[in-house]
């Protein structure tokens, strides 16, 4: 169902499957409201010293206030949306974002790292897009050794090592102020493997009962527990990072 690289493949062959993918996806799905996450009491304290913000890839899940935000996407369908509810939107990758250097001041970019064969250009773009100082928030799937079939059918590219991870990220100057658990993978593998079968083979019911069980999924969403750092990482299947997009003074030397 989602577009997954081969040795064939060309970087533009793959990006039309993943446009392919997503249009067909965001075409039959609703829009959720960013306050229903429980990203929400974390986005609010952050807004009060935001003035530019920017979401890439958010599909019809946007995680920022949607009136006055700018969003960078590949699904026209979401874009559409998001334009409708009041939402700036640029069509354009995370491997090259159709902005100026030091434009945002929060940058929003869940679940979008693992899914870039690129990875180094996606780092990189949102470091530079970001003000010195701005907030960067990231989340991303960890240890490949967890690897499964949903994996496989999401299209992701990698899992980190939580040390791999902190390394690139500090090689683009984001250093991690405060991380939490995240995600909200079922953790049966059955009910997994019921659900990949039901969007492979029934499509348009699976999307039905997507658009129904979803909104109802959020009630059983936990609490964000951000801690200082980076959380202990033993068991944990999804982490998001708050990030801090660190400056370089004119010696070279980077400083925050």
């Amino acid at each position: 169902m989602h577009a997954r690289a081969t040795p064939s493949q060309s970087a533009r062959e793959l990006f039309a499957e993943n446009l392919r993918f997503y249009d067909g996806l965001w075409s039959g799905c609703r829009l959720v409201e960013p306050h229903r996450f429980n990203t929400w009491p974390l986005v609010q304290r952050l807004l009060a010293q935001s003035r530019q913000r920017l979401e890439v890839a958010p599909g019809l899940r946007p995680r920022l206030p949607i009136e006055g935000t700018q969003f960078a996407d590949i699904s026209q369908p979401a874009l559409a949306r998001l334009r409708e509810r009041g939402g700036v939107v640029t069509f354009g990758e995370i491997t090259a974002l159709p902005f100026a250097d030091r434009t945002f001041d929060l940058v929003c970019a869940l679940d979008i790292v693992e899914h870039v064969e690129d990875e180094d250009s996606a780092f990189s773009e949102l470091a530079r897009v970001a003000e010195d100082g701005a907030t960067v928030l990231l989340s991303t799937p960890l240890h490949p050794a967890h690897w499964t079939a949903f994996d496989d059918f999401v299209g992701h590219k990698r899992r980190y090592e939580p040390s791999r991870l902190l390394a690139k990220l500090s090689e683009y100057r984001l250093n991690v102020e405060s991380s939490a658990v995240f995600g909200m993978q079922p953790r049966s593998s059955l009910l997994l493997d019921m659900g990949m079968w039901w969007l492979t083979h029934q499509r348009k019911r699976a999307m039905w009962w997507y658009n129904r069980a979803f909104p109802l999924g959020l009630r059983f969403q936990k609490e964000l527990q951000l801690v200082p750092g980076l959380v202990p990482t033993d068991g944990v299947d999804e982490i998001l990072l708050v990030c801090r997009r660190q400056a370089r003074d004119t010696s070279g030397a980077t400083r925050t």
